[in-house]
């Protein structure tokens, strides 16, 4: 039987998109008090079907795909802006797909404009209505309004008009970031992404047996499997170890481990190979907020993901990419003895114009993860990071970085790190790791 929190949420996700949300309204509608009614609201905004817009309310708005994930609604981009609506409340759900800053003639701004499109635009009222003609929605910047009879217009044409204290350049700027910042989250491969899904999980309950696990065995050659009450919540994990010894009739109940480890569809998949390796588990239950079985990940999964992720081509870049990007490696040394070089730019250092602590780090790092991968094929989890000295750096210095394996195994690795300016030592780091084989 469902919860109160998630049969809110189920009506939340019927309601049609456009519509007016309020926390009494949902308290009336499904017979809650107003703080169970607010969390459902909150957590359904979380998930992404439901948008609170200041001076407008709350409303229900498309849940986007994962590939569209850079495409924005009208609602988010009065979020990025501090937007006021001055009409068309009811398109706000809508998603643009360009947006078209008017800074021409108004018959040459026309033909850039179209449906869907959102046009940046200044106090030029006649633009603003021949864009909402055009099937635009108009962003108004400088603070500006518009007349009456457009603010009319795109109420009946369920197109939104909004007003701005920004001017137009910060605008662009605010929107462009928005939209990178959803590239680069576009790239984190999540659970969700990977798991196995629960109708190919196989899995026991908790009035299950012994018997019932050497079936599950046989049939799918797994010996992980979780154990769930009869609400599918899980409770346990049974493994090949917990069976041993044990009769075919006895309940898995009594010997299987405990409120075992699990991650959400949400967390990502490198958080949840460093959980893996730290704990040394082989397989995850997948669960949703109130802890029902969604499906599995196993370590295979998590590392074909990993790979994946090393050969996509990046489209938002991060920090840790631009700072990444700048270290070469200095060609003509043995295998195994490798340096590598990196310029100090304006974005790499701190207020005081010395390289920032952060960026000394990723650097560290890298150097690190490559010569470990130079001497062993895999994948590793940095477990502990330790610079133990530094000096500062200039502003537009090299810097030569000297990475030295000191020991590997099959599971682990252990780097020191000297970092050089001008011959003069800066940094020196060590570096522990946790390996995964791709076996």
């Amino acid at each position: 039987m469902a919860t109160k929190h998630e049969q809110i949420l189920q009506y939340i996700d019927e309601l049609p998109v456009g519509e007016k949300i309020s926390v009494r309204q949902i308290a009336k509608a499904m017979s809650v008090s107003e703080g169970t009614a607010y969390r459902a609201i909150k957590d359904a905004e979380n998930k992404g079907y439901v948008s609170t817009i200041e001076r407008v309310g709350t409303i229900r708005i498309e849940r986007k795909k994962r590939e569209n994930i850079e495409k924005l609604t009208f609602a988010e981009v009065i979020n990025i802006v501090d937007g006021q609506v001055m009409g068309g409340r009811a398109g706000l759900h809508k998603t643009l797909n360009k947006f078209v800053i008017g800074a021409m003639k108004l018959e040459a701004m026309m033909r850039y404009t179209g449906a869907g499109n959102l046009l940046i635009v200044g106090n030029r009222t006649n633009a603003h209505e021949l864009a909402l003609k055009a099937g635009a929605a108009v962003l108004i910047t400088g603070g500006f309004d518009t007349e009456e009879h457009v603010k009319k217009l795109a109420d009946e044409l369920q197109l939104p008009v909004i007003s701005t204290s920004y001017d137009t350049f910060t605008v662009a700027t605010m929107i462009n970031r928005a939209i990178y910042d959803q590239l680069i989250k576009k790239e984190i491969v999540l659970v969700e992404d990977i798991l196995t899904p629960l109708e190919s999980t196989v899995y026991l309950r908790t009035d299950s047996t012994v018997a019932d696990w050497y079936h599950c065995n046989r049939e799918t050659m797994h010996s992980r499997f979780p154990v769930v009450d009869q609400n599918m919540k899980v409770q346990g994990m049974v493994t090949s170890k917990d069976v041993i010894g044990h009769d075919q009739d006895t309940p898995v109940e009594k010997i299987m481990t405990k409120n075992p480890m699990t991650v959400s569809g949400k967390t990502s998949v490198a958080s949840s190979a460093h959980m893996m390796v730290w704990e040394g588990i082989e397989v995850l239950p997948v669960v949703d907020d109130s802890n029902k079985l969604d499906g599995m990940i196993s370590r295979q999964d998590v590392l074909k993901a990993l790979q994946m992720i090393q050969r996509q081509p990046q489209v938002g870049e991060t920090i840790d990419d631009t700072v990444t990007s700048r270290l070469a490696l200095i060609q003509g040394r043995p295998k195994g003895e490798e340096v590598y070089r990196c310029d100090v730019t304006p974005q790499m250092t701190n207020h005081l114009g010395t390289i920032s602590y952060g960026v000394l780090t990723t650097i560290v790092t890298e150097a690190s993860n490559r010569i470990l991968r130079s001497s062993k094929k895999g994948d590793l989890v940095v477990e502990n990071m330790t610079i133990y000295f530094l000096k500062p750096v200039q502003i537009e210095s090299t810097l030569e970085i000297y990475p030295k394996v000191l020991e590997v195994g099959r599971k682990f690795g252990k780097v020191d790190v000297e970092v050089f300016n001008e011959g003069i030592l800066v940094g020196k780091a060590m570096m522990m790791c946790q390996l995964i084989d791709r076996n």
